[in-house]
């Protein structure tokens, strides 16, 4: 059986993804361009990285985050974010929210970890007002936009197993349209997002990754050697520049809808 992959420690997900989260979501937000004065949902919000660029950026009147982790809701509530937006656990299939109580309900990275994703969209969509916007990006995991694909690459190549989310074919933009489509969306249009990130040095990305929750189990069960030897074979697949530093980039699917009026 596959690991599962959980998020459970805001801090260590802040340095690991909650970066690689605000670049794409910056690129969102700016396809989105959402107007001020909307009713928000985010479904999964995680440790409220994205949340948080809602209530700077959209000028929202009103914000709820939903995610399962109570961990990551716990870091969510200390950002500056909760002095407009709530968070609650919950569930994406089961949304705790009447019929037409949001203008806009977005998915950020979160699709893939859906167990049913048509019921997901079917019911994000059940909690936005006719006329609102449904609207989701996430990873291209099938096609290697993961921001450490790369990683995960070599860690198979060693013989490790590497979690990986229940639905990676979410992530594909032809599914993405899809669902919103089998949902009953109207006016679909997808996009594509690329964005870089920039490590320090090589010792700044292995202590983000080796606090990442993705692989954190996977690389804690590693003799000294094995993970010597992945970290040099990282090395060597990341080459830093002149200066030290490491960039690449990652690549992710965005979508969205209006809900029929």
């Amino acid at each position: 059986m596959t690991n599962q992959i959980r998020f459970d420690d805001g801090a260590a997900y802040e340095r690991y993804m909650g970066k690689w989260s605000q670049l794409a979501g910056e690129a969102f937000l700016q396809w989105l361009a959402p107007k001020s004065g909307l009713r928000w949902l985010d479904v999964g919000c995680g440790n409220g990285a994205f949340t948080e660029m809602i209530v700077e950026r959209c000028g929202p009147i009103s914000v709820q985050g939903i995610d399962p982790s109570e961990q990551q809701l716990a870091y969510a509530r200390k950002r500056p974010a909760s002095r407009v937006a709530q968070f609650r656990q919950g569930d994406a299939m089961a949304l705790p929210f009447v019929d037409d109580t949001f203008d806009v309900a977005v998915m950020p990275l979160v699709i893939f970890f859906v167990p049913n994703p048509a019921k997901g969209v079917a019911e994000v969509a059940r909690v936005v007002c006719p006329g609102g916007t449904v609207t989701a990006y996430a990873w291209e995991m099938p096609g290697g936009g993961f921001p450490y694909e790369a990683l995960h690459e070599e860690i198979r190549e060693m013989g490790f197993e590497v979690p990986v989310p229940p639905n990676p074919d979410a992530s594909r933009i032809d599914t993405m349209s899809e669902l919103w489509s089998g949902a009953g969306l109207a006016t679909i249009e997808t996009h594509e997002i690329t964005v870089e990130r920039t490590y320090t040095d090589f010792d700044d990305y292995w202590t983000t990754i080796l606090g990442g929750a993705s692989v954190a189990a996977t690389l804690a069960a590693m003799t000294p050697e094995d993970l010597a030897l992945l970290k040099e074979k990282m090395r060597k697949v990341l080459p830093a520049g002149a200066d030290g530093r490491i960039t690449y980039g990652a690549r992710a699917n965005a979508v969205k809808g209006l809900v029929r009026k």
